[in-house]
């Protein structure tokens, strides 16, 4: 009796080799090594700006690691890592808010070496210290033929001010002769409410006797220094009627 010859298995045939698909797998190899590398390098970025971040990643990781399997733990190992970032998200905010806002200075730090500017700035620098303190239509009128008058306003109260301006030495105090002509025009003039003379240096006694009896408000050295850094009165403090018989010095506002 014959045996039965079995049929020989096919032999396998090998694929030949197919650009479209090796290029495909070679794009799509090179998208997923880029995506990669750039969430390490976000990761990376945050970590080295907020080194706290570390331990909320470690901790995620452990956490979903340990819950891995069990969904009613990861779902609560996922509540709490949620909670942890949106922590830690908060803290940055607030740190990186109180980084941006501009450290101001209080206005008794701010220091203004008068004896470096010239007359015009002075003048200036008046100017911007009745603005600063409320008065409005503030207006540098000095030069030639200004008659006095270097500096008029209008105070938070109505009143006009007129201001003259001695940007003297500290060894020139103003004179008699100096507020007798600022005096003369102040108030018939420029029809000031309130006339006030302004120097980085001091007074006479004449000065201060004529400056009284006139009404006219003085302000020297110490007491322009006190008007800057908030400490003293402000010049045009007081009633309408109100005439100081002395200068106006570093006396506190009571």
């Amino acid at each position: 009796m014959t045996a039965p010859v079995r049929p020989a298995p096919p032999a396998k045939r090998r694929r030949g080799f197919d650009l479209r698909s090796t290029t495909l797998f070679f794009v799509f190899l090179a998208v997923l090594v880029s995506v990669v590398g750039l969430a390490v390098r976000i990761v990376a970025g945050a970590v080295e700006r907020r080194p706290a971040w570390v331990f909320v990643l470690v901790a995620v990781g452990v956490t979903a690691f340990a819950g891995l399997g069990r969904r009613w733990h990861l779902a609560r190992a996922a509540r709490r890592a949620a909670a942890a970032l949106d922590e830690a998200a908060r803290e940055v905010a607030d740190e990186w808010e109180a980084r941006a806002l501009p450290r101001q200075r209080p206005a008794a730090e701010v220091a203004v070496d008068y004896d470096a500017l010239t007359a015009e700035e002075f003048e200036e620098a008046v100017a911007g210290l009745c603005a600063r303190d409320g008065c409005s239509d503030v207006d540098v009128v000095g030069g030639a033929g200004d008659l006095g008058a270097d500096v008029v306003a209008v105070t938070p109260d109505g009143r006009r001010l007129v201001v003259q301006c001695k940007h003297y030495e500290d060894s020139h105090r103003v004179g008699s002769q100096d507020l007798q002509r600022f005096g003369g025009t102040c108030f018939t003039v420029h029809e000031a409410d309130i006339a006030l003379l302004v120097t980085t240096s001091d007074f006479t006694t004449p000065a201060l006797e004529y400056a009284d009896r006139c009404g006219i408000v003085c302000v020297d050295r110490e007491g322009l220094r006190a008007w800057t850094d908030g400490t003293g009165p402000r010049p045009w403090e007081g009633g309408p009627g109100d005439r100081p018989a002395e200068p106006v010095s570093g006396r506190g506002r009571g």
